[in-house]
């Protein structure tokens, strides 16, 4: 099951999302940061969402986040998956098929003309999972200049 993360359930995803910085290795967590942070977006509203997925027995599992930006490009808005993670012993079950359709889903009901995202080269699990939709591959660089 997906639902939305607001208040009412932002203290299961947070714990997910610690786990998603440490496969990522991100060397300062902070659980309040992310509690702030993530409180920001919502369903409602223009910014974008979190989305969290329940196994049967009710246990949050995975998670994936839409922001929305635009592209000069192709002028539109555009949806971008930022994260998606889903536990170890949950994966290949089809969960991240799931959230990704969920949130191109959500992405197009908020105006997006698509929905994309990033991940490392070396993430071929994810790859696996990406290049079975029907999706292009693109070979762009990413920089980053910290503030």
């Amino acid at each position: 099951m997906i639902e939305a993360v607001s208040s009412k359930n932002i203290e299961e995803v947070l714990p997910l999302i610690r786990k998603y910085q440490e496969f990522y290795k991100v060397q300062e967590i902070d659980d309040e940061k992310n509690r702030v942070f993530f409180s920001q977006f919502s369903e409602n509203g223009n910014n974008g969402c979190i989305f969290l997925f329940r196994s049967k027995a009710g246990d949050a599992v995975a998670f994936a986040t839409v922001y929305f930006t635009y592209v000069s490009s192709i002028p539109a808005r555009v949806g971008v998956m930022s994260d998606l993670y889903t536990l170890p012993a949950h994966r290949g079950n089809g969960i991240g098929k799931r959230l990704i359709n969920h949130c191109l889903e959500f992405a197009r009901e908020k105006g997006a003309a698509r929905l994309q995202w990033l991940t490392a080269q070396d993430n071929h699990p994810a790859q696996k999972l990406y290049d079975s939709l029907n999706t292009k591959k693109s070979a762009w660089y990413v920089y980053t200049y910290s503030a």
